[in-house]
C-alpha cells in the first residue's frame, strides 16, 4: 500500500505512487501554483548574513 500525503498547495490526501503524474501534488494546477509562487519568490532559504571580516587579520582571519 502506497504511503498518503497532504498536497503541499491545497493539503487533500493524495496516494504517494506511480500512478499519481503530480506527486506530492493533487493536480497540475497545485503543481502549477507551487511553481508559479517559486517563480514570484514567495518562498526563500533563510540565509544567515556573514559575520564582518576583520581587514587587519590576514587573509580575512578573525
Amino acid at each position: 500500500m502506497a504511503p498518503v500525503v497532504d498536497c503541499p498547495t491545497c493539503g487533500k490526501k493524495v496516494e504517494w505512487s506511480e500512478k499519481n503524474p503530480y506527486r506530492p501534488f493533487c493536480s497540475e494546477r497545485c503543481k502549477q501554483i507551487d511553481l508559479g509562487a517559486w517563480a514570484e519568490e514567495k518562498y526563500a532559504i533563510p540565509v544567515a548574513e556573514p559575520e564582518e571580516l576583520d581587514d587587519d587579520a590576514p587573509n580575512g582571519v578573525q
